[in-house]
């Protein structure tokens, strides 16, 4: 019992110690991502105007609302009651022609869009992009360090993930030998699971403890992320995970740790492929070719899955709230009356997103400990 409260102990730690992954996700992530904003929502920028019978009314645009949503963002939108618009402006930081710009993103609500000669365009092929006003063809770029929203999240995520498992490991401390409580009985299960479940029937007995901190870390933080972007209200409602961006970057962490771990066994197994006819590997290393792109293709996979998933569940909930204000713009009681479909579609797909949360977080943890024990796999002796 001492042992395994201790094991337990020593894993909460090494996930509070390789939480650093997360700065460097936070580094990574950070100049991806703002790269790939969504555009800068002011006030009545997703509704379309038109003039009719000498007044202006509102139409609601649908693929508006969603890409606001599940895209980034320099600003964190909370709520809209009518005229009332509450959001959180985030820090622009820009590094052009030699000098670092900082400014906060409501500078950008104005007339002109623009400030200190940098605009972010509601249009074109530059939309969510902030650009020079006055681009000179071939001149100095503007790089991009903001916080967005989605690096945020990315912190707020860190951050809560460090004062959780710093306050497990303090409370094995504390409470040696006794039976787990509060957030120790709810995080123990779990540990174990990808203890016993994961680590050690993918990777082995004797290898399994090294990655056992980058698994516990990548499961938790793509969990956490996963409900908090069910979670409508702030913190809550960042598509982290629907950031191809951010999963680019696990799966790039997956890559280099499978890479880094090969043994001579793994890479004689893709140069030379056992049971495979000599005429696939010679004159034309057809196979080697196959094995190599295979390589590549393993965190391209994870990467995919994950965004493509996050991003489906959260379009899917926000088309059934569209369709309330579709049908409503066409008759007020036919609103109405959609309404009572789309409300309990919407709350069986946000059921059915925290087991999706769960899964995803679980496939990409197995998969990732699955190229680790195939990288570090003996050769058997007969």
């Amino acid at each position: 019992m001492r042992r395994h409260f201790q094991v337990i102990k020593q894993l909460t730690y090494k996930v509070c110690k390789s939480s650093a992954f997360f700065f460097l996700f936070f580094g990574l992530a950070f100049i991806a991502s703002a790269q790939e904003n969504s555009s800068l929502k002011a006030p009545g920028d997703s509704a379309v105007t038109k003039e009719k019978s000498g007044e202006t009314t509102q139409k609601f645009n649908p693929g508006d609302m969603i890409m606001e949503h599940v895209t980034d963002n320099h600003e964190w939108h909370i709520l809209e009651i009518g005229q009332f618009e509450l959001m959180i402006p985030l820090p622009v930081m820009l590094y052009f022609d030699g000098k670092l710009y900082t400014f906060c993103s409501s500078r950008f609500h104005n007339e002109e869009r623009s400030y200190l000669g940098f605009s972010l365009p509601l249009e074109g092929p530059d939309k969510g992009k902030i650009i020079r006003t006055t681009a000179i063809p071939g001149g100095p770029k503007v790089y991009d360090f903001s916080i967005t929203k989605t690096v945020l999240a990315i912190m707020i995520s860190a951050l809560i993930m460090l004062l959780v498992f710093i306050s497990v490991a303090r409370a094995y401390t504390k409470n040696l030998n006794k039976a787990p409580k509060g957030m120790q009985s709810l995080l123990e299960p779990l540990i174990i699971f990808i203890r016993d479940d994961i680590a050690k029937s993918s990777i082995g007995e004797k290898k399994y403890e090294k990655y056992m901190p980058y698994l516990l870390t990548i499961f938790f933080f793509i969990f956490l992320n996963n409900v908090l972007g069910l979670i409508p209200i702030f913190p809550g409602g960042a598509n982290v995970t629907g950031n191809i961006a951010v999963t680019m970057v696990m799966a790039v962490f997956t890559f280099i740790l499978t890479t880094v771990s090969g043994n001579k066994h793994y890479w004689v197994d893709i140069v030379n492929t056992p049971g495979v006819p000599w005429w696939l590997k010679l004159p034309v290393p057809l196979m080697p070719i196959v094995e190599i792109i295979g390589v590549i293709t393993k965190p391209f996979v994870l990467m995919v899955r994950l965004f493509a998933n996050m991003t489906a569940g959260h379009i899917i909930a926000l088309g059934f709230v569209s369709l309330i204000f579709i049908f409503g713009q066409m008759n007020l009681a036919l609103g109405y009356g959609v309404s009572v479909v789309s409300v309990a579609f919407m709350i069986f797909m946000n059921l059915l997103e925290l087991l999706v949360a769960f899964i995803q977080a679980y496939v990409f943890t197995l998969l990732s400990a699955l190229y680790f024990g195939l990288a570090t796999i003996e050769p058997e002796h007969h």
